[in-house]
């Protein structure tokens, strides 16, 4: 087993004002050649957006983006003739693919929208763009890693994404241990906790910790307080 340790406080930041951001890997501004992927997830960057602010319409391609949102109301709108609102408990998928142009902003103005922005390099390039929505309720991830993200043509779930990728939302108990079966022996796992303590594979983790680990088939899991955890399954190279 591999393992590389993000601490939440060695992330890159960038306040704009507007937008407070944090890179566990590098993004825009923050450059840092140790931490420029984990296999292909590419970009994971925990925003938060000012009331009545956002991000103006501007492109992408050839890219998978997940928005996960935490509190407030994120508005989206794209050239593709979507308009929706994602709050906590939604996930968004946004294929990129021959070129899509969007944009976000906060819906609210008296209050600030906080969301997870993950790109995924995708593994063909050039299809056709298309944007996806799905909301999992609480319950659901309680005690449980619930499959959020999977490939196109599975039935795991997930809004599905063009690449060999699964993510996994889990809102574990303080005490309770699980453990994850990697779907691909090959990928590696990054683990990302969203808030609380847990200890995977003997490492502890801490609020906004990340950790990726490679060449293990399974993580075992238990929660040192009650936590929520990212988990995203993704090939290499690593």
């Amino acid at each position: 087993m591999e393992t590389i340790l993000h601490k939440a406080d060695t992330r890159g930041h960038a306040n704009h004002g507007w937008l407070d951001s944090y890179h566990t890997f590098s993004f825009a501004g923050y450059h840092d050649p140790e931490r420029i992927h984990f296999g292909v997830l590419r970009v994971l960057n925990d925003d938060t957006v000012a009331g009545g602010k956002g991000f103006g319409t501007h492109p992408h391609d050839n890219m998978e983006i997940i928005s996960i949102p935490t509190s407030g109301d994120l508005e989206h709108f794209d050239n593709m003739g979507n308009k929706q609102v994602i709050r906590q408990g939604d996930v968004q998928l946004m294929s990129a693919g021959t070129g899509i142009e969007h944009g976000e902003k906060n819906k609210n103005s008296d209050k600030p929208v906080k969301f997870f922005q993950i790109w995924v390099l995708p593994n063909k390039k050039n299809f056709e763009p298309r944007y996806e929505q799905k909301s999992f309720a609480d319950a659901d991830k309680h005690n449980k890693l619930l499959t959020v993200v999977s490939p196109i043509g599975t039935n795991d779930g997930g809004v599905q994404i063009h690449q060999d990728a699964w993510f996994s939302l889990g809102k574990l108990d303080t005490g309770f241990a699980s453990s994850y079966q990697l779907k691909n022996k090959d990928n590696g796992v990054y683990a990302f906790v969203i808030e609380g303590d847990v200890t995977i594979n003997d490492i502890k983790l801490n609020r906004r910790d990340g950790l990726g680990i490679t060449d293990t088939n399974k993580l075992d899991i238990k929660a040192d307080t009650n936590v929520e955890i990212l988990l995203m399954e993704v090939p290499g190279p690593f």
